[in-house]
């Protein structure tokens, strides 16, 4: 236990506090926000909490073991710091959640409640309400790999070691129009080969939209043109001119990773699995019995 807890327990003890909560939210842009139900902003390890910020809190539920600890918190839009455009661009989803309990006359004394993420949240009538999710809700993720001819790697991943910052494989480039926010135009890109970033990712890198990815959907190549079709529209306006970065995809074939990547030596799956056809195959005079393999 830190000087600052045990200072904190020594308060809470003496029956007469001066206590409040303080919030840290980071986001998987790097911006991080602080927030705190006193009326006065507050400020530690680098962080200004910020007073009147409309964020509360219900009952914080927490528990001993592998069970999951749940809260959710209920404030007001804000443009200065949770605004609508932001949410709905998604720029909150997943993001970093630390809640302290602080003495706001001393905010040295103070202790460290909750950590966790933002999962779903909700908008209704100029508010929001943000599911928060402890630490232990990542041990809900499925584990180990699943045996299964095409690969289970993630592209560019620990698994699969591929560099996607290779230039073959990443490209930056300015977008001439778009529909919807979700069909772009580009150049035509002909150092790249048609479909060569369909199933890849595209990343907003200038503009407002900034920081913004998607999974692409669709390449298409056109005379004078490349389009690139997203499979869900992107949650904030992109403008032409704004830069964008398309990394390739992968459809997950060792073929694929082969000629596509030439990084078959890190492939992920098995695909000499033995089809549904051999499951139900039975021992015959003729044909091939010298127990070789059945791939061949």
């Amino acid at each position: 236990m830190s000087a600052g807890e045990q200072a904190l327990d020594a308060h809470l003890a003496s029956g007469l506090t001066t206590l409040c909560r303080c919030w840290l939210v980071r986001r998987r842009d790097g911006k991080t926000l602080g927030f705190t139900d006193h009326d006065r902003d507050l400020s530690f390890e680098g962080v200004v909490f910020a007073a009147d910020s409309g964020l509360v809190a219900s009952a914080l539920q927490q528990s001993t073991g592998l069970s999951v600890d749940n809260s959710e918190a209920i404030g007001a839009l804000s443009n200065a710091a949770i605004s609508e455009v932001d949410i709905r661009a998604g720029r909150f989803d997943g993001a970093e959640v630390q809640i302290w309990l602080v003495n706001w006359v001393e905010p040295d004394m103070r202790k460290l409640q909750f950590r966790g993420t933002l999962g779903e949240l909700q908008q209704v009538d100029g508010a929001f309400r943000a599911e928060l999710r402890g630490l232990a809700e990542m041990l809900n993720q499925p584990q180990g790999r699943i045996y299964q001819r095409d690969c289970t790697a993630l592209l560019g991943d620990r698994s699969c070691k591929l560099a996607l910052s290779a230039a073959e494989f990443t490209a930056e480039a300015p977008i001439l129009s778009q529909s919807d926010n979700r069909v772009f135009a580009f150049a035509p890109l002909e150092a790249y080969d048609r479909t060569w970033f369909e199933r890849g990712r595209l990343e907003v890198v200038t503009g407002e939209a900034a920081g913004l990815q998607a999974l692409i959907k669709n390449d298409r190549w056109y005379d004078n043109r490349r389009e690139i079709e997203v499979w869900e529209a992107l949650g904030q306006s992109v403008q032409p001119g704004d830069i964008v970065r398309l990394e390739a995809g992968c459809d997950k074939r060792m073929s694929t990773c082969r000629f596509k990547f030439n990084n078959v030596k890190n492939f992920q799956g098995f695909p000499f699995i033995p089809g549904d056809d051999w499951l139900v195959s039975y021992p015959t005079r003729g044909g091939q019995n010298d127990g070789g393999s059945l791939s061949s």
